[in-house]
């Protein structure tokens, strides 16, 4: 379905902060710009309670104010305070922020390269959002990650530049031998690695994985969800998979021969046919430590907003393509090794 609630992206300036504008940047606003004119012209069509006159806005990280950010953090923390909901599969969780990092990995086979990535990662992120909302006195939307800003140094944007109104700057330096990524891409190590150092989840520990991380010296490697790993949130973050985020690569997938189909599109973003990291993937792997491990990467906080901006690239899609838009494409078996 298109949408369950309906939802809006709002688009933002060329200019972030100190960051410079992109071909990748201004490609994606003007293809929002022909998502919500396709969207307003459909529902002129029909009678419907939900229009986008009525939607809920999800807005880019970068133009929310430092309240706003702030406010965000906030209820985050909320949901890592409350305590687990106590499912005995997932005894390793200590909270409810676990609760959502251990559905993530009992679910992650059948979620990724299947025909649920697209439409289980919505509802993941939307009951995300709504817990936020309504447990925890969040008054906005998830914000999402515009990957096309800042993709030369990630610490020049306000997503990681390591304020208390941000999500968290680079993690401690450690050394080690980079990171091996699907399809046997391989990422040189980073200035980081080790424990996130700044920014306002600096003293929460996460519990849960890793089971496959990509970073060379995650470790241990956690067997099962009953395994209970407390340790810091670890990062390293790298521009090298920024290279997937051109223009070029954004209008195949939305425009060009990748969004023909919804099999097409979800395979593109997923594991790119042109050699290079996918989108999705691109994403994960800048962020690197505990996002490695994509099954558990929702242990950084950022992976919310990273999964908004794929949400976000699908809606996009879905506007452009109504013929298609409550199409799926595949069964419950993981077809590849791509995560």
């Amino acid at each position: 379905m298109l949408f369950s609630h309906i939802l809006v992206w709002a688009a933002t300036s060329l200019l972030s902060g100190f960051c410079l504008a992109t071909n990748g940047l201004q490609a994606i606003n003007e293809l929002q710009v022909e998502a919500i004119k396709s969207l307003e012209a459909q529902h002129a069509k029909r009678e419907i309670g939900c229009s986008i006159k009525n939607a809920a806005v999800r807005r880019d990280w970068v133009s929310l104010t430092i309240p706003e950010k702030q406010d965000y953090s906030r209820a985050v923390q909320c949901l890592w305070d409350r305590p687990s909901e106590g499912r005995p599969a997932f005894s390793a969780a200590q909270n409810l922020y676990d609760d959502f990092v251990a559905t993530h990995i009992n679910q992650s086979e059948i979620i990724h390269s299947t025909g649920r990535f697209l439409t289980w990662h919505r509802l993941f992120i939307w009951t995300w959002e709504s817990r936020l909302r309504n447990e925890c006195s969040y008054e906005g939307y998830l914000p999402y990650w515009n990957w096309f800003e800042c993709p030369d140094d990630l610490t020049d944007s306000s997503v990681f530049d390591g304020s208390d109104s941000s999500m968290g700057g680079d993690g401690e330096y450690f050394e080690h031998n980079g990171t091996l990524v699907a399809n046997n891409h391989f990422l040189p190590s980073g200035k980081g690695g080790g424990c996130v150092m700044s920014g306002p989840f600096v003293n929460r520990t996460v519990h849960l994985g890793p089971f496959q991380p990509g970073m060379e010296g995650l470790s241990p490697v956690m067997k099962s969800l009953q395994d209970h790993n407390p340790r810091c949130l670890r990062r390293d973050l790298s521009v090298a998979p920024a290279a997937a985020f051109t223009h070029q690569n954004l209008h195949n997938l939305i425009t060009g021969d990748a969004s023909r189909t919804i099999d097409a599109f979800q395979s593109e973003l997923q594991s790119s046919s042109r050699g290079t990291f996918s989108m999705h993937n691109a994403a994960h792997y800048s962020l690197g430590g505990d996002a490695t491990c994509v099954a558990s990467s929702y242990n950084d906080p950022a992976s919310y907003l990273h999964h908004a901006m794929v949400d976000r690239l699908y809606w996009i899609w879905q506007a452009l393509h109504p013929e298609q838009a409550r199409s799926i494409a595949g069964d419950l078996r993981n077809l590849s090794n791509v995560k």
